[in-house]
């Protein structure tokens, strides 16, 4: 199990036995460690770096604590799908469950200034937790000018800090789509789909993965009329299991999202207050053009290394622009560490604060383990998906012999109360020893039901040992526990 590092080093680098050499430092130093950026990453390494008695600095060029992802991303978002989704529900659902509330509009100032205020709030306790942690905050943009040193342009000019360790969690940006400039209001990424003045009457999605589904289903649930455009034949992203993504897609076009799949984007222009998108299949021919009030871009994130000055002190960038670690977060430079959306692994907010708890535990001397075959992944799409560890797909190319088991929620006594029956639950075990090989689950709660699936996966729990644990009744997560008795037993009880 575990990632396959990058060979950009040698072996010995790779394993973690790279010899470090003796390094002299002055008697005063101004930290142990400086850790760049502060999103969920780096702010997570800080506070338990103080926490393990190093003296720590955060250094951070935007104005917020938190990143991307409390900042432009994660938390922003997950306001505004909670809250189109309660909008949705009261106007198209709630009459069919005896709720009659008359006349339903939304208010979308309210509605953004709701999305601002959660982050105005969880940006604001960042830095609580650091005055409570003792994490001293540099603002400025930080630059490693030697491999103990690092330089810190800010509103008071430059500041020199020495340190014993460096962590780098400077995060990731949004791709560019080439030949095209964000406005971020009529072409926006996901930044500016997040702070519309405006709710758009037309919008177009480039690229139907996490960020373009989520962002796409708000403005859709506020009455939007939204088409993905993307260039695969399915929707979903990196990771995503086949027959879940065919599911998905399914229910998705049934709420009335619509999708051009096998489409490629060839060019994109304002003309006026309109935006015009030419599009053709992605094998060639069915030329088309598309207009819109709102085109997002969202067909990825890049890491963003721009100004560390890696190049000053030998650290060399891989063919996807990542800064290469060994097994212990270490750069190709003593004392060096990267974390999160900068190096190897999916782009996720919760694997970038793991690496950096368990990053520090290696600075400290304590022993590293990290298991990328056990992060979870969710698109906060209604229905949630939710999945950890191999997809079919992934098996059948490996050739592992494997056996499934599924359990539909539509025979799940919560789900079906809950008049939530869409989408199942599929288990993925090894057929000689029914050790768990992956989780996919697409209905109600699937980003929070996923997390009982990784817990068994990331210490190698059977089908059977989910199928014989007591769950609650009536919930949910009982379909994950028949999904896990079908794959050991062959056969659910309720199904």
């Amino acid at each position: 199990m575990g990632y396959k590092f990058l060979r950009l080093a040698s072996t010995s680098f790779r394993n973690g036995n790279v010899p470090i050499g003796i390094r002299h430092y002055s008697s005063a130093h101004d930290a142990d460690l400086v850790v760049i950026g502060s999103g969920p990453g780096g702010y997570v390494a800080a506070i338990k770096a103080a926490q393990m008695g190093l003296k720590t600095i955060s250094v951070e060029k935007d104005p917020t604590l938190g990143g991307t992802c409390l900042n432009v991303g994660c938390i922003p978002s997950k306001a505004l799908l909670h809250n189109s989704h309660l909008y949705h529900m009261a106007k198209h659902d709630f009459k069919h469950r005896g709720i009659e509330v008359g006349n339903i509009s939304f208010n979308f100032e309210a509605m953004m200034k709701y999305k601002e205020n959660a982050v105005k709030a969880l940006t604001g306790g960042i830095g609580m937790l650091f005055n409570k942690n003792k994490v001293k905050l540099v603002r400025g943009h930080g630059s490693i000018v030697a491999p103990n040193k690092v330089e810190v342009k800010g509103e008071k000019g430059v500041e020199t800090i020495n340190t014993k360790n460096i962590i780098i969690a400077t995060g990731s940006v949004v791709t560019p789509f080439p030949g095209v400039t964000f406005d971020e209001k009529q072409i926006v990424s996901s930044t500016g789909a997040l702070s519309l003045p405006k709710m758009p009457k037309k919008m177009l999605v480039i690229g139907a993965g996490v960020i373009g589904l989520e962002l796409g289903s708000v403005y859709q649930r506020l009455g939007a009329d939204v088409t993905a455009i993307e260039f695969l034949e399915n929707i979903g992203g990196v990771g995503i299991d086949g027959e879940v993504s065919k599911t998905l897609h399914k229910i998705m076009s049934k709420q009335g999202m619509k999708f051009k799949l096998g489409t490629k984007v060839m060019g994109i222009k304002k003309d006026g207050s309109t935006v015009k998108v030419d599009v053709e299949a992605a094998k060639g021919g069915n030329k088309e053009t598309l207009d819109c009030d709102v085109v997002l871009i969202s067909i990825g994130r890049r890491p963003f290394v721009e100004g560390l000055g890696l190049d000053k002190v030998g650290i060399a960038l891989d063919d996807r622009g990542r800064v290469p670690v060994n097994n212990k977060f270490q750069t190709t430079v003593p004392g060096i560490y990267a974390i999160g959306d900068v190096i190897h692994g999916p782009m996720l907010a919760h694997k970038a604060e793991d690496e950096g708890i368990v990053c520090v535990e290696g600075i400290k001397g304590m022993p590293v383990h990290f298991n990328y075959d056990a992060i979870p992944s969710v698109i906060y799409t209604s229905p949630e998906v939710g999945w950890v560890g191999k997809t079919e797909e992934d098996l059948k190319k490996e050739g592992k012999a494997y056996k499934v088991g599924k359990f539909p929620f539509l025979a799940n006594s919560r789900a079906k109360t809950n008049g939530e029956p869409d989408g199942f639950v599929k288990v993925l075990a090894d057929k000689a020893t029914d050790v768990i090989l992956g989780t996919h689950i697409i209905g109600p709660g699937g980003g929070e039901l996923i997390n009982e699936a990784v817990l068994a996966q990331e210490y190698g729990a059977a089908a059977e040992d989910v199928a014989r644990v007591c769950h609650a009744h009536p919930t949910c997560a009982e379909a994950l526990r028949e999904a896990n008795m079908a794959a050991y037993i062959g056969k659910p009880i309720n199904f």
